[in-house]
Parts: structure tokens; C-alpha cells; sequence
């Protein structure tokens, strides 16, 4: 038996925003960051809401956010008690909404203790809607949250189905402002997600779809969409793949690229989409001695021809490694500009956290401690993984 969670209700499209002129409720907290209230879309949905006679007010949160900013948000929903809580932004925003309102709904619970079997019983104060404005985190359709706790320099990885959004909606327009660069790490983020959820043991019929579906769209069109800012398809497209990437890996898991990028995160402070694109073509290398039919089937969905399995994910690696090279992503740690004596000081703690992540359940070979700190020399140095 398996269990399946989505959205209760997904809207898609261009203009999917204005959905908010019609819902139901009286106050909103709307969780955002600096550049969302910069590029005006908190108030593109202060007025949508307001026009359905819901008085929101706002809370702004930093890129992956601290644990001390969500007992603030938290803080502040007790004071002003909506009864929707609404995320806006890229991932950290909308992972922030989550936590804020999982603490407001229970503020006798510890954010560490989320995980999957326990029961939080939410939804008793306020629903939870999500409206991403950047293309890869996914997060719209997903019980996890990823909290930054600096003090541990450690990435908290919650997660429960009861966190997976009421409502999302994947309004194309919001990503066409994005900037190359986020274009580039966001799309290798939803690729991560998508490529981890097709080859976890948790694998199922309806995440294998979505995943695979996910994977074709970001490779025809996340590099169009980097090259054109005006491309409306390409955008709208990469917006829609993120979200089935989403829906993929929330209902199959992620693995080893992920414990190795929150270990990244939190201990170099390398940005989460920049982590995955770096190690996404190592932790395939990784994989494939357990998990290549997997990744075969992978290329021979995106069109890569090849006679056997073998060359199948090797020509898959290549051409993702190709795809990083044409976004200008660094393609190592030392070529991101970490460098040597911190990543030497900081190794162990690197190999320690990512052995202990509780993703790693989602991949589909074990991770040790003496394995993690070997891969991450390989990324440090640029090395193609052989072991």
C-alpha cells in the first residue's frame, strides 16, 4: 500500500493568480522575501485579495531561512490569527510558510519533531496556499520544509503530508522576471527533484509520470529559457515542470544529491540550486553501479540513442554536464570558490551531516560517512566518480 498526496487544488496557467479574487477567508498572512515585494507581487496579490475581502498583511523572510525567523513569523500569526496563511516566492518563502504555519497551528510543537509519522493534526486555524514565482523548488506541491538552524550551520529537513499546500497556483507570469542565473539553478533544482523521485526505491506509477514528464520538459526547455528572458513557452513550461517535479519526489523521495546539497548548504553556504546543479552529474556516477537501467531509461526518454544501458547513462551524464557548462554553472566546489583550507576544516562535518540526512532513505544506494566524504573530495576537485 502506498499513500499519494497533492494539492487539493492546482491552478495553472497565465494570470492564475487572480483565483485569489474568489477564495473564501477573512485575514491572510502572505510569507515573502525582499525581491518579491521589489518586483511588485506583493501587492499583485494584496489587491487580488483584498478584492475578495481578505485584509492580508505580510511577513519577509531571508533566503533560506533561519530557525529564529520562523519563531517570528510564528509569533506574529498568533498575534494577527488569519485563517490563511499564503507563501510567495521561490522555495525558502514558501518553506517558510509551511513551518510558520505548522507553529501556529501547533505552537506546542518543536519545528525538529515534523517528520513523517507524526501527527500534527493542522488546518484547524488557517489554510495553506502556495504561489511560486521562481521555477525549481517545487515546494508548492510538497509536504517538506528545509529550515536553516546557523547555530549547527545544519540544514533541519521537515517534512509531512499535512504540509502539502491546500491550494498552489503556478502562475506564468511570475517567473518571467527571473534573472539567468536563478533561471539556471532553479531548473537544475526541479531536474535534481525529478531525476532523485524516478530512481528512489519509494518509486511509484504516479511519481514515475510525473518525473519523467518533468525531466523531458526541463531538458527542451530550460536552456530556451535561459537564453531568452521574452520566451513566454519556455517559462511557462520550466514553471509547469517544476511543479511535476514537485509532485514526483513528494510522493517518492529524493536521495543522495539532496544529503550531500543541505550538507553543502548549511556548512559552505553554497545556495541550494547551485548545490544541486554542481552535484547532480556525481551523484548520478554514484548511483548508477545500483541504479543504471534507471538512469538508461531516463536518457532514452529525453532522446539519447544508445545500444546498451551502460553507454545509455553515461551519454545521460555528459549531456547534463553539457546543459551546466551552457548555463554557466560552476561544475566543482573549488570552481564555485571554496576554498581549499575551508573545505578541508569543514570535511568532516560535510560527511557526517550528509551520511545522517534523513533523505537518504530516497536513494536508491546507501550512503556511509567514509563514501560521503570521498564524493565530496570528487566534487571539490572535479573528479568523475568511479567507485
Amino acid at each position: 500500500m502506498i499513500e499519494i498526496t497533492f494539492p487539493r487544488t492546482i491552478i495553472v496557467g497565465k494570470g492564475a493568480s487572480e483565483y485569489l479574487r474568489n477564495i473564501e477567508g477573512k485575514k491572510a498572512l502572505v510569507i515573502i522575501g525582499k525581491n518579491v515585494r521589489e518586483l511588485g507581487f506583493a501587492d499583485k496579490v494584496a489587491g487580488y485579495l483584498r478584492e475578495a475581502g481578505i485584509e492580508p498583511i505580510f511577513f519577509e523572510v531571508e533566503p533560506e531561512p533561519s530557525v529564529e525567523t520562523i519563531m517570528r513569523g510564528a509569533e506574529l500569526a498568533r498575534a494577527y490569527a488569519p485563517d490563511l496563511i499564503i507563501g510567495l516566492g521561490g522555495g525558502s518563502n514558501i518553506d517558510a510558510a509551511k513551518a510558520i504555519w505548522a507553529l501556529y497551528e501547533r505552537p506546542d510543537v518543536e519545528l525538529a519533531s515534523i517528520r513523517p509519522f507524526v501527527k500534527l493534526g493542522l488546518r484547524k486555524r488557517a489554510k495553506l496556499i502556495c504561489i511560486p514565482t521562481t521555477s525549481g523548488a517545487g515546494s508548492e506541491a510538497s509536504g517538506a520544509s528545509v529550515i536553516t538552524n546557523p547555530a549547527e550551520e545544519k540544514k533541519m529537513e521537515l517534512y509531512s503530508r499535512e504540509l502539502v499546500p491546500d491550494i498552489a497556483i503556478v502562475d506564468s507570469d511570475f517567473p518571467m522576471t527571473m534573472p539567468q542565473k536563478l533561471v539556471a539553478e532553479t531548473g537544475f533544482d526541479a531536474l535534481s527533484h525529478a531525476m532523485e523521485a524516478y530512481v528512489s526505491p519509494f518509486k511509484n506509477d504516479f511519481s514515475e509520470i510525473l518525473a519523467i514528464k518533468a525531466i523531458q520538459l526541463i531538458f527542451k526547455y530550460l536552456q530556451r529559457s535561459y537564453m531568452n528572458p521574452k520566451d513566454m513557452e519556455a517559462r511557462e513550461k520550466m514553471h509547469i515542470a517544476a511543479t511535476m517535479a514537485g509532485m514526483a519526489f513528494a510522493n517518492a523521495g529524493v536521495g543522495v544529491t539532496h544529503a550531500l546539497g543541505h550538507a553543502a548548504g548549511g556548512v559552505l553556504h553554497i545556495p541550494h540550486g547551485r548545490a544541486m546543479a554542481i552535484i547532480l552529474p556525481y551523484s548520478i556516477e554514484y548511483n548508477a553501479k545500483v541504479a543504471m537501467q534507471r538512469y538508461a531509461e531516463i536518457a532514452r526518454a529525453v532522446g539519447i540513442e544508445a545500444k546498451t544501458d551502460d553507454d545509455a547513462w553515461k551519454i545521460l551524464v555528459e549531456s547534463i554536464m553539457q546543459l551546466r557548462r551552457n548555463l554557466n554553472i560552476p561544475s566543482s566546489f573549488k570552481e564555485a570558490g571554496i576554498s581549499r583550507e575551508e573545505f578541508e576544516k569543514k570535511l568532516e562535518d560535510l560527511a557526517n551531516k550528509a551520511a545522517k540526512s534523513a533523505v537518504l532513505r530516497g536513494s536508491p544506494r546507501p550512503l556511509s560517512i567514509e563514501e560521503a566524504r570521498k564524493l565530496f573530495i570528487y566534487i571539490y576537485e572535479g573528479k568523475r566518480v568511479g567507485f
